[in-house]
């Protein structure tokens, strides 16, 4: 089930709509006009990077926890 994003054609508004398999076409939540057009969206791509910053650990401290170590089973013990 995908979500699309929508502009109206008639008040400008955009939104965002979960398009259901077999659904009927959609409105506009802000005028309830059908005259709605598709918005071409840029998918969400991972890089396959963390996503903390350089230098930093887990929970965004510069120096390592000293026991246990930031990085257990468990995840961070700061947060």
């Amino acid at each position: 089930m995908p979500i699309y994003e929508y502009r109206c054609r008639e008040c400008g508004e955009k939104t965002e709509i979960l398009v259901l398999a077999g659904s009927s076409s959609a409105t506009c939540p802000s005028c309830g006009s059908p005259l709605l057009e598709k918005l071409f969206s840029a998918p969400y791509v991972m890089s396959g990077q963390t996503a903390r910053p350089q230098g930093r650990t887990c929970c965004g401290q510069e120096e390592r926890c000293s026991t246990p170590p930031c990085s257990t089973e468990r995840g961070c013990t700061r947060r």
